[in-house]
């Protein structure tokens, strides 16, 4: 079986730079010299031309040859005949909804975990990596038929994450206060992944990369924990699988 490899990019645009300028140089490391041509996903967002243009583009300034999954009418010979595939970011539901109805989960991810193509997702594209979208920001503005997404990584993602604003006098729900509900009723590890961050999965290892920033890990019955660009979560890479067994009401 050939190794696995996923990069999940915690958010596709860093202020002050553009579209994937903060994690361009991580993502042509960790393709390789082999890869050429990438598999463009843009179904988290309602503008597929518009998303895919601008992916095009981006990529091909990266030296890759970029086609959008929603132009072939084969999707599923499209998934198998690319090197490499990125997920955009937008809405979790919408996109997880899509690939589910186009019959694309199963290919997916025997692509990418027997096969060893790799994949790459920013936002809500690295959510739908993780075994379910229990733990995404989003909206559920579509109702997929199932939560469970490609289980690529045994932990689940919450992107985007941020620490509460000692200054603000807002009273809603932190994210570490949901993050314990999830594990009130679920027990696979979390990842808070900050804005600039991103995790490298290379077979059964994974490394945090990006920007200097805190990470915060959650894990059932322990407390928070702290880590920085370059510390591995490898012991996150040890939950138990199929990681869909551990999730409530999985299929």
């Amino acid at each position: 079986m050939a190794q696995r490899r996923v990069l999940l990019v915690s958010n596709s645009t860093t202020h002050p730079t553009g579209y994937l300028d903060h994690c361009a140089k991580d993502m042509v490391n960790f393709l390789g010299p082999d890869v050429k041509t990438i598999l463009f996903v843009p179904y988290a967002l309602k503008d597929h031309d518009g998303y895919a243009a601008k992916a095009k583009e981006r990529f091909a300034v990266m030296g890759f040859k970029a086609a959008s999954i929603h132009e072939f009418e084969d999707q599923q010979a499209a998934v198998a005949s690319h090197d490499a595939m990125f997920v955009g970011g937008g809405n979790t539901f919408r996109l997880l909804k899509t690939l589910q109805d186009k019959n694309l989960i199963q290919i997916i991810r025997r692509r990418v975990l027997e096969q060893g193509m790799p994949y790459m997702g920013a936002s809500a594209g690295s959510n739908i990596a993780c075994p379910g979208i229990f733990t995404t920001n989003d909206m559920p503005i579509v109702q997929p038929s199932s939560f469970l997404a490609l289980g690529l990584v045994p932990f689940q993602l919450n992107a985007h994450y941020l620490e509460p604003d000692p200054t603000s006098t807002h009273k809603g729900e932190t994210r570490a206060e949901r993050l314990a509900q999830f594990h009130e009723e679920n027990d696979l590890p979390v990842v808070g992944l900050p804005e600039g961050m991103m995790i490298e999965v290379v077979g059964d290892k994974a490394v945090l990369r990006g920007m200097d920033r805190d990470v915060r890990l959650f894990a059932p019955g322990k407390p928070m924990e702290t880590r920085k660009t370059g510390a591995t979560l490898d012991d996150f890479m040890q939950a138990a699988e199929p990681a869909h067994k551990r999730i409530k009401h999985s299929e």
